[in-house]
């Protein structure tokens, strides 16, 4: 991590651009000067910033198949009560649980990453795709900027926003994790503020459409923070939305509690321009075990929380961005 740190640190402070993918399991990570990414083994689209220069055709006689196998509903629900046990006992808040998810797709990871419609997507090695609608942190000059995403629903239902923002649950989970994120940035810019608080953000999927409410927080940085970008950005991991709060003691219930290593899925990947920054969390995530597919997906759980209802948040989430 050290090592990680100061060479983000060297490479920020010449404005040389990079790519970074920093996992969230803290000693797997990449960080790539741009010119130096092979597209054999890595493609990337990071809003527009892109090393994807040719699309793969789309026959029209090809029909997409895509199949999902939840865990058993018995096995989610062991872990759910072992996180309620530690939010009852106040050891947390709110604990983001996650799953894998095995599916069946005739898509190979190259062409789901080609298709997919999303604004941070990476495409590694044949070994895993993410493509993910959620944005981390952005900086433009010195002002830092931050877009906690908590709270899903399928557009389909009837008053659908409405009822996502009306939804007390859902209220509750979203103003911890602004509150959280919002303390995070003010450990590394000052002048701290949310600007937009739950915003109504749309997500396509080949399912459907998806709401998700986001909140929009900023501050200012130091003017020299360039030299510092390696350590701004470790004090802000791992990502406040897919972790929970307080964070030590909430990462320690998940790991303790979920069944499998998350890896790189609810890292973040960003690029530095050389002189802006922007980054998204790795959620929507693919990862290929020998010949099987992995979807990883997951979601906030409260005090207030059922596991019914999140058990199948967490299949919804199980998705193709086309």
């Amino acid at each position: 991590m050290a090592e990680t740190k100061e060479y983000i640190n060297n490479l920020a402070s010449k404005n040389i651009p990079f790519l970074f993918i920093l996992a969230f399991d803290p000693d797997e990570n990449m960080v790539i000067p741009l010119n130096e990414i092979d597209p054999g083994k890595m493609l990337y689209q990071i809003n527009l910033n892109t090393n994807t220069r040719q699309q793969i055709p789309v026959p029209d006689n090809i029909t997409v198949k895509f199949r999902k196998q939840p865990i058993p509903f018995k096995d989610y629900q062991k872990q759910f009560d072992r996180v309620a046990y530690h939010l009852k006992r106040g050891d947390s808040y709110l604990t983001n649980l996650t799953c894998q998810t095995p599916i069946e797709c005739n898509l190979s990871l190259l062409e789901i990453y080609q298709r997919a419609k999303a604004r941070y997507k990476i495409w590694y090695n044949d070994q895993w795709v993410v493509f993910s609608p959620e944005p981390f942190v952005k900086i433009k000059g010195e002002r830092i900027y931050s877009f906690p995403m908590k709270g899903t629903i399928d557009a389909a239902l009837l008053n659908a926003e409405n009822s996502l923002m009306k939804n007390s649950k859902e209220a509750a989970e979203h103003a911890t994790i602004v509150d959280l994120i919002r303390n995070d940035l003010s450990r590394v810019a000052t002048g701290v503020k949310v600007d937009l608080y739950r915003y109504i953000d749309k997500v396509k999927t080949n399912q459907g459409t998806l709401l998700q409410a986001s909140s929009r927080i900023s501050g200012n940085l130091a003017p020299d923070y360039k030299s510092r970008l390696g350590d701004i950005l470790f004090e802000l991991l791992p990502a406040g939305s897919i972790s929970g709060a307080p964070k030590e003691k909430t990462i320690e219930i998940i790991k303790q509690t979920e069944t499998y290593k998350r890896g790189y899925y609810t890292g973040i990947c960003g690029i530095f321009d050389g002189q802006n920054l922007d980054s998204g969390v790795m959620i929507r995530f693919i990862e290929k075990q020998g010949s099987q597919y992995y979807f990883k997906s997951g979601g906030g759980i409260t005090v207030n929380s059922k596991a019914e209802e999140e058990y199948h948040e967490m299949i919804q989430k199980v998705y193709l961005p086309f």
